[in-house]
């Protein structure tokens, strides 16, 4: 048994991947995305950050199950805590625990990174917000970023960019048959 499960209760989950087959790389390590926080920041520069989660939360996890979209990343102490996220647990996995989906959960990250963070968002108009949570390996991270929020015309102009790209697309769809 590992000595340092038992040392403390709340560790960096990891999770074994025992097989040797490569996954592909075509957005299965996703686990979840924040789509509202591409549409309503502009982002500035993204960090990559680990989690601390106990072990019902990898399972949940594991099985897809994860809520992104209201999470928003506190920078406290020089530590940065990830709070919002729901993460519901799974009703076979965590029979033994109390479980609180919505628990405040620690950020990983270097102590350059915390500190150009700490730095920038006491600017005026910057935020730190999650943008995706994913497997890398057989580790849970989090896509961090520095963001400013965007204007109402901001948003219009974005949307009618991508209705033109995806009206291009279709154009030279039907132009190629």
């Amino acid at each position: 048994m590992c000595l340092l499960a038992k040392a403390s209760p709340c560790i960096v989950s990891v999770g074994t991947d025992m097989s040797k087959k490569k996954k592909p790389s075509s957005g299965g390590n996703t686990i979840a995305l924040n789509k509202k926080a591409r549409h309503e920041f502009h982002t500035e520069e993204s960090f990559e950050a680990g989690i601390v989660l106990h072990g019902w939360e990898v399972k949940a996890l594991r099985a897809g199950r994860c809520q992104i979209t209201d999470a928003y990343v506190l920078l406290k102490d020089e530590e940065a805590w990830l709070l919002g996220l729901h993460i519901p647990p799974l009703p076979s996995a965590s029979t033994h625990v109390v479980a609180d989906p919505t628990r405040t959960r620690k950020l990983l990250l270097h102590r350059r990174e915390l500190a150009k963070l700490i730095g920038r968002t006491q600017q005026a108009g910057y935020t730190c917000i999650p943008l995706a949570i994913y497997w890398k390996k057989n580790l849970i991270k989090c896509e961090i970023a520095l963001a400013k929020g965007k204007k109402l015309y901001d948003k219009r102009a974005t949307e009618k960019e991508k209705d033109w790209n995806r009206e291009k697309q279709r154009i030279l769809k039907d132009h190629a048959r």
